[in-house]
C-alpha cells in the first residue's frame, strides 16, 4: 500500500454498546429474568472472540455499569454453587443447576414458558430442541395433563435451551458442547453439571479478555451513566418538549434534584468501570445516546473526552443552530463540539447502522459485508479532502446477532476481516480519531435534547403509561428527600438508598412502558418496577403508595414487532 493511499483512508469506529437493565429483585435478590447471562454465553463472548481473531481489527465497545456488575455476580454465584453447593439466585439457571427441579406443577411449566422465550432460529437448528419443544406444545391444550410432565422431559429441555444459546466461539471451540449435543437426549446430573461449569468459566473470563485487548490497544472499552438513565430528563424533563412540542404534559415539572443524581450516575459508573478494568474512561456513550445541552455541560465537567448521540440529534441541532442552509457537506462524518467547548460529540450514521441492525441479517455474509463496504467507500471518494471525517456504525452489540445465521459469526468474521484489510478504510477508535484530528472539530451554537432513536425522548417519555412511571418516580424523589432530611441513616443505609434510587431511574422501565409493546414484556417491566421503587420506600423506612400494588401499564404489541427496535 503506498504512502498516499494510507493518508486518504476514511476512518470507520464500530462502537458496540452492551446494555443490560438490573434484572436483581429488591435487595438484589433473586434475578427476575435471565438476560444477562444468556447474552453472556452467547453474544459478549462471541462478540470479544472475534476481535481477538483479528489482530487488526478495531472497534470501540461500551459497558453500562449495572451490566459488569452483574456478570460479576453470576461468575461468583455460579462458582459458589460448584464448590460450596450455594444457591443460585437465578430460577432458571438454579434448575439447570439441580439437583432437583420443582415439584408443584405451576412452577415446572414456568420452567417451560422461560425456555420458550427465545428467537425460533435458535430452536429450529437442533432437531432434538425442535422436537422436544413441538412434544411440550402438548401440554398448552391439556394443563390438567401436567402431572406427566416427567423430570427427564424438563432437564432435556433446560440442557438444549442453554445450548441453543451458546456462542459459535464456544460451540466451536468447546469439546463439552460437542459432547452435549451429539448426545442429544437424557442429559444426567453430570452433564448439568458440566454445562454450568462451562457457563461459570465464561462469566469468570469475560470482563478480563475485553480488558486486555484494551490494554493491547486493539479495543477501546467506554461507560454509560450507572444506571443507564437518561440524563437530560433528569436534569430537566422539559427538555423533551424541544423535538416533542406536543408533548403530553406531567403532573411535575421538574424532576427533584435530578442534576445532582445524573452527577451521581456519571461518577457512580465511572467507578464502577475503573473497579473491573483498571483505567478511567475517557468516552461515554449516554444512555441511549441521550443529549441536551445541559447534559452535554455535565459530561463535559466530568472529563470525558467524547460522547456520541444520534444522526437525528445532529440534523435537529444543524437546523436550530442556523447552520443547515445548506447543510454541511458530509454534515453527519465528523465529530462536532458545542459552542467552543472541549468535548466532542460523534454521531450515529444511522442508515449504516440499521442495516446491520436489521437489514443485513437476511443478506448472505459476503453480500452484506460487500454492500457496507461499497457505501464506505462512496462516503470515502465524497470526503477525500477531509482528513477528519469519520463514519460512526454504533449499535447495541446483543439483540441483532439471533436473527442472523449462526449468531452472525460468518457476517462478522468477514466484516472485521475486510474492513481491516481496505486500502480505503482505517478502522479506529473514537479517542484515536481525536488523537489523529487535523483540526478542532466544528462547533454548534445550538444543541436540540434527544437521543438516538428518531431524535426525540418519544420512547421513554410522553405515552400516558410512560408518563405515569415518571410521576411515581418523581414522588418517590420527593419522599426521599425530606426522609433523607429528617432521618440519621447510617453510611450504609445511605449507600443502599442510592443504589435503590439509581435502580428506579434506569431508562429501561419506560422504554418498555406503551401498549404497543409486547404484553409479557411489559408486564415483567411493570412488575418489577413497582417492586423496586415499593422497596425504596422500604428502605426509607415510609409506607408505601397503595397505587404500587395495581398494574398501571399492560402492552399488546406483537413480539417480534413491538417497541422501537422494528426492523424498518
Amino acid at each position: 500500500m503506498c504512502a498516499k493511499s494510507k493518508e486518504h483512508q476514511l476512518k470507520v469506529v464500530l462502537c458496540w454498546h452492551m446494555h443490560q437493565p438490573d434484572y436483581r429483585g429488591p435487595a438484589h435478590s433473586d434475578y427476575q429474568l435471565p438476560w444477562v447471562y444468556l447474552h453472556s454465553i452467547k453474544d459478549y463472548t462471541d462478540m470479544i472472540a472475534h476481535l481477538e481473531d483479528q489482530p487488526e481489527a478495531r472497534a470501540v465497545v461500551n459497558f453500562a455499569p449495572v451490566l459488569l456488575e452483574q456478570i460479576d455476580d453470576y461468575s461468583r454465584q455460579i462458582s459458589d454453587w460448584l464448590e460450596y453447593g450455594k444457591r443460585i439466585n437465578d430460577p432458571l439457571l438454579a434448575a439447570l443447576a439441580g439437583p432437583g427441579l420443582p415439584v408443584e406443577q405451576h412452577e415446572r411449566w414456568a420452567l417451560v414458558e422461560a425456555c420458550r422465550r427465545l428467537n425460533d432460529k435458535l430452536v429450529n437448528r437442533f432437531e432434538p430442541f425442535r422436537e422436544l419443544m413441538d412434544g411440550l406444545s402438548w401440554f398448552d391444550q391439556r394443563p390438567e395433563s401436567l402431572i406427566y410432565l416427567n423430570d427427564q422431559a424438563i432437564i432435556d429441555m433446560l440442557v438444549w435451551y442453554h445450548l441453543a444459546w451458546m456462542g459459535e466461539s464456544v460451540r466451536e471451540n468447546d469439546i463439552r458442547v460437542k459432547s452435549l449435543e451429539r448426545k442429544g437426549r437424557g442429559f444426567d446430573l453430570d452433564d448439568r453439571r458440566r454445562l454450568l461449569a462451562l457457563i461459570g468459566e465464561i462469566h469468570s473470563n469475560l470482563i478480563g479478555r475485553y480488558r486486555h485487548l484494551a490494554e493491547l490497544g486493539r479495543i477501546e472499552i467506554s461507560v454509560s451513566p450507572y444506571a443507564h438513565p437518561i440524563v437530560p430528563l433528569l436534569i430537566d424533563v422539559d427538555s423533551a418538549r424541544e423535538a416533542m412540542p406536543e408533548l403530553n404534559p406531567l403532573a411535575f415539572s421538574t424532576y427533584p434534584g435530578g442534576e445532582a443524581r445524573a452527577r451521581w450516575h456519571i461518577r457512580k459508573g465511572n467507578e464502577v468501570f475503573e473497579r473491573f478494568f483498571g483505567f478511567s474512561p475517557v468516552g461515554c456513550w449516554p444512555s441511549e445516546g441521550a443529549v441536551s445541552e445541559d447534559a452535554f455541560k455535565l459530561f463535559e465537567e466530568e472529563g470525558y473526552n467524547w460522547i456520541a448521540s444520534g444522526q437525528q440529534v445532529l440534523n435537529n441541532s444543524l437546523h436550530l443552530s442556523n447552520m443547515a442552509d445548506p447543510m454541511p457537506e458530509n454534515w453527519a462524518h465528523t465529530p462536532y463540539r458545542l459552542h467552543e467547548g472541549r468535548l466532542n460529540c460523534f454521531f450515529r450514521d444511522d442508515g449504516l447502522s440499521d442495516l446491520i441492525g436489521f437489514t443485513y441479517s437476511d443478506w448472505h455474509a459476503d453480500d452484506a459485508v460487500g454492500d457496507l463496504i461499497n457505501n464506505l467507500v462512496n462516503i470515502a471518494d465524497a470526503t477525500v479532502d477531509n482528513r477528519d471525517a469519520v463514519v460512526s456504525i454504533i449499535m447495541d452489540g446483543e439483540n441483532a446477532w439471533e436473527c442472523y445465521p449462526n449468531n452472525a459469526s460468518y457476517f462478522l468474521s468477514s466484516l472485521y476481516k475486510r474492513l481491516a484489510e481496505h486500502p480505503r478504510i482505517r478502522l479506529t477508535t473514537f479517542s484515536d480519531c481525536l488523537e489523529r484530528q487535523q483540526k478542532p472539530a466544528p462547533a454548534l451554537t445550538a444543541l436540540m435534547a434527544g437521543s438516538w432513536v428518531y431524535g426525540t425522548f418519544s420512547t421513554w417519555i410522553g405515552d400516558q403509561d410512560k408518563n405515569r412511571a415518571w410521576e411515581m418516580l418523581s414522588e418517590a424523589k420527593v419522599v426521599y428527600d425530606k426522609t433523607l432530611e429528617k432521618k440519621d441513616f447510617s453510611d450504609e443505609q445511605i449507600s443502599a438508598l442510592e443504589i435503590q434510587l439509581a435502580t428506579c431511574e434506569g431508562s429501561d422501565w419506560f422504554w418498555w412502558f406503551g401498549d404497543y409493546n409486547p404484553g409479557q414484556t411489559v408486564s415483567d417491566f411493570e412488575r418489577l418496577f413497582r417492586h423496586q421503587l415499593s422497596h425504596l420506600y422500604a428502605l426509607l423506612e415510609v409506607d408505601a403508595p397503595d397505587y404500587l400494588t395495581h398494574v398501571f401499564a399492560t402492552g399488546s404489541g406483537d413480539p417480534d414487532l413491538g417497541g422501537v427496535m422494528k426492523r424498518n
